[in-house]
């Protein structure tokens, strides 16, 4: 019988690396506490240090190019238009 692979949300994995970071507890009275084998604990400690640092970076906006958007709008007026042509063509035939 196999195990299913369990998925953490980060806030999840936050709040463990948290208490990892605190120290007042041993990884291995952690990994009781929480389920999880030591070494996941470690891992995600690690990344969690690795990446802390992008907290104070400044936040590069990602923004959609202009050609999306533009494209996006042509389908919704032309979805618009068939809407209508659909609509006109239901009355007519009396449906």
């Amino acid at each position: 019988m196999r195990k299913t692979r369990r998925k953490f949300d980060g806030s999840f994995k936050a709040k463990v690396v948290i208490e990892a970071l605190k120290e007042r507890e041993t990884l291995q009275q952690l990994a009781l506490k929480f389920e999880l084998h030591p070494n996941q604990i470690s891992i995600w400690k690690q990344e969690f240090l690795q990446n802390s640092a992008l907290i104070f970076e400044e936040k590069v906006q990602k923004e959609i190019p202009e050609t999306d958007v533009s494209e996006l709008y042509a389908k919704i007026g032309k979805l618009e238009m068939e809407k209508e042509f659909l609509k006109k063509n239901l009355k007519r035939l009396g449906l």
